[in-house]
């Protein structure tokens, strides 16, 4: 039970602001309140009419209104609000405080970002490699405890994040990224999942995933990709590969005039295929922003943990303070009862 803040003779128990707080485990009680009036009423009248009456001859001028005789009405009405209080703690006034503890073992997620020139290509709004940076952003604020890292590669790779939960680290890291990161040109696919492999190797987590994004071919690097894909493979890594970008003549750039120059664009798709299903993963080819954002999205359902949830409910009861109340009142009615307000007044 909470340490109450005021004692229970304290007015602000009766305070709209105190009973916001309250929840009531048979609120049904706390309407039949407005029933007590009406009880009195009935009560009332039933008196007024059956009781037995004398017939007394006074003289107008000795029929007197004194405002005394309004406190033959006390006694009922404290009998009315210790009624109402005992009916307000029958309603079991409560406030519940809960606490909710989730926990996962979290799944280990690389994302592998080509960062080489032909990801300036304008075929995404506003290029390749800004649309690449924005799913990622969103997809790793949609995870939830997952351990994330980043690589980015062009004509060499190297890791710009380990693995780590600090989503706003991520998000900064993310932000920073641009294609002078690397001076090496070219696209380095299979140095890119050698670091990813190494920055892999020695994690526990029982799901490990690498998301390889690329616009191209394999022109770079001195590692090749199948190879490097069954080192993945033998860490139990799962590979996802996406290419990104249009075949043939694409937006780069704008002339002169400021028409947009075309050049030609290739992809080796058949290499990133081999590489997914070396790695017990997916291969994905979008085209537009909106497709790629799906691609993640659906990567995102399928790489979710399982989370545990515990509930810890600690409920506090407050009824007694009423109940304190409404026998405070009922003994002032018991008093009053026998006293000369209820019977010599009345009469």
């Amino acid at each position: 039970m909470d340490e109450l803040t005021d004692p229970w003779y304290s007015i602000n128990w009766f305070l709209p602001a105190t009973w916001n707080g309250f929840t009531w485990e048979h609120p049904v009680l706390l309407y039949s309140i407005v029933a007590v009036p009406f009880l009195f009423l009935v009560r009332w009248l039933i008196r007024f009419y059956f009781n037995q009456k004398l017939p007394v001859a006074l003289v107008k001028s000795d029929v007197k209104t004194s405002p005394t005789t309004w406190l033959r009405f006390c006694p009922e009405i404290i009998f009315a609000l210790a009624l109402t209080l005992l009916l307000i703690a029958l309603a079991r006034p409560q406030r519940t405080n809960e606490k909710v503890e989730q926990w996962s073992e979290g799944i280990d997620i690389m994302l592998a970002i080509d960062i080489s020139q032909s990801m300036q290509i304008q075929d995404f709004t506003p290029n390749r490699l800004e649309a690449a940076k924005d799913v990622a952003r969103d997809f790793i604020q949609g995870r939830l405890q997952d351990r994330i890292g980043i690589v980015v590669f062009s004509g060499d790779a190297f890791s710009l994040a380990p693995l780590t939960t600090d989503y706003d680290l991520l998000n900064a890291y993310i932000n920073d990224i641009s294609f002078e990161m690397i001076e090496s040109r070219g696209t380095a696919i299979g140095s890119a999942m050698a670091v990813v492999t190494n920055r892999m190797r020695e994690s526990q987590s029982k799901s490990k995933v690498c998301i390889l994004l690329s616009d191209g071919d394999n022109t770079a690097g001195n590692i090749d990709p199948i190879t490097a894909a069954e080192l993945a493979a033998a860490y139990n890594i799962k590979i996802y590969t996406i290419i990104v970008g249009k075949e043939g003549l694409v937006p780069f750039g704008k002339d002169y005039f400021g028409r947009p120059n075309m050049v030609e664009n290739t992809i080796d798709e058949t290499t990133m295929r081999k590489i997914a299903q070396i790695g017990s993963g997916q291969f994905f080819r979008v085209t537009d922003n909106e497709a790629l954002k799906v691609v993640f999205d659906r990567i995102d359902q399928y790489e979710k943990a399982e989370i545990n949830e515990t509930r810890f409910k600690d409920t506090s009861d407050y009824y007694y303070i009423y109940l304190r109340w409404a026998l405070v009142f009922f003994t002032c009615w018991i008093f009053l009862k026998s006293s000369f307000m209820a019977n010599l007044l009345q009469d």
